[in-house]
């Protein structure tokens, strides 16, 4: 059985390699030109090249993303940043725009060429369009229900790749082609500098009644009427194996490595207890609990099972749900003391209640009883973003295991 692909985002060199570690079958990152996600650090090319070493010295990939929707001023260069890609061994790209597939075509032809979900693809003719010009992976729109996409695959060739989001945050708009952004606030949604004006909180003014803002739901504080559930599919692992998707895609490159650590090592832990024994796989309702412990919204299916209800949408609030606080990551451990030394991400003190937990293992929780800095002194508490902290660890850890805390421990 030809196994599905896990794949993850990467907004840095960091959350690159936690996706790496945690479970992740490969990446999709964006470089400082041509991607849709100026809000993430990005690649420069020599991230991208250690980047990559490091996923291919552990047999997984890299896709880079260059799925802008460009006026002509947005092509100058790119024909010098493919090669270079293809200098570095990436294993793909990710377009949405025809023209900037031909001039990739023209310059590097055997770079392989996913065609993103911004290019809305729906349906088997287009698909067979883009295959016919060479493409051998799609990422369907966001838009599909089981049925449609289970009707494509059971008719494209045996070596076209689909690929399809599974979990993260919706948009709105079809696919993600958004021009509210750039009419309200000037910045671009197709040229990767949304301002997710889809999170803001609206209310109707009637023509003859200019100033008068009334609520559209039934709210004393008005309604996030664009706002939409984050889709999570942890759930449907055999419906998306079965529907005949090759790669499962999360969301996120803005996101902190803790959530993609989170969601990758959930998605991992599903997908490979359906492996297992796909006749008897029995989800565990644990791989939810943890993801609900990184920020998140509500959760959909989204299209999946046909046309999204009234329920996909959150009205009430833009705000992510955050329960948990991720606090440490761990840099180095000690067998013999069992001391780790952490690098601290947000404030912790003595007598707090952590969760430690690392790739495919359970969490263990402990409390803090000592801490202690860098050069040895005893501390009571470790206030400083990224500071460098050794504390005694119950259970035996690695390089990259996580520390999180609860907001009322």
């Amino acid at each position: 059985m030809n196994r599905v692909e896990l794949l993850a985002p990467a907004g840095d060199l960091e959350k690159l390699k936690m996706a790496i570690n945690y479970g992740a079958d490969a990446v999709y990152l964006g470089g400082e030109s041509f991607g849709l996600r100026k809000a993430s650090k990005n690649f420069s090319l020599e991230d991208i090249e250690e980047g990559i070493k490091f996923a291919h010295d552990r047999n997984k990939k890299v896709y880079v993303t260059l799925n802008i929707v460009p006026h002509d001023k947005d092509l100058y260069g790119l024909e010098e940043y493919v090669i270079s890609l293809h200098e570095l061994n990436v294993d793909a790209v990710i377009v949405s725009d025809p023209g900037m597939y031909s001039v990739i075509k023209r310059t590097v032809p055997d770079l392989q060429i996913h065609i993103s979900t911004q290019a809305s693809v729906t349906n088997y003719e287009t698909i067979m369009f883009w295959y016919s010009l060479g493409v051998r992976r799609i990422v369907l729109a966001r838009e599909l229900s089981f049925a449609e996409i289970k009707g494509i695959t059971d008719k494209i060739p045996d070596d076209l790749e689909i690929e399809a989001f599974v979990h993260g945050a919706m948009c709105m708009s079809y696919s993600g082609r958004c021009l509210l952004s750039n009419y309200m606030t000037g910045r671009d949604a197709n040229m990767g500098d949304c301002a997710q004006p889809c999170r803001y909180k609206y209310h109707l003014v009637e023509e003859k009644r200019p100033g008068e803002y009334f609520p559209i739901f039934e709210d004393d504080e008005g309604t996030f009427i664009f706002n939409s559930k984050d889709l999570c599919m942890i759930e449907h692992i055999p419906q998306l194996i079965e529907s005949g998707i090759t790669s499962f895609k999360i969301e996120g490159r803005v996101k902190s490595s803790y959530y993609v650590a989170t969601v990758i090592r959930s998605y991992r832990m599903a997908i490979d207890e359906y492996y297992k024994d796909p006749e008897n796989y029995v989800y565990n309702s644990k791989w939810l609990e943890e993801i609900k412990k990184v920020s998140h919204r509500d959760f959909t299916t989204g299209f999946y099972y046909e046309k999204p209800t009234s329920d996909a949408q959150v009205y009430a609030t833009s705000s992510y749900i955050r329960g948990y606080d991720f606090v440490g990551m761990v840099l180095d451990y000690n067998k013999e003391t069992k001391v780790a030394t952490i690098e601290q991400r947000n404030r912790m003190s003595i007598g707090d209640k952590i969760e430690i937990f690392g790739p495919s293992v359970d969490y263990f929780s402990q409390t803090i009883d000592k801490m202690w800095d860098e050069n040895g002194n005893e501390i009571e508490v470790a206030p400083h973003a990224q500071q460098i902290i050794k504390m005694i660890m119950e259970k035996p850890v690695e390089k990259f295991y996580l520390i999180r805390k609860g907001k009322g421990d």
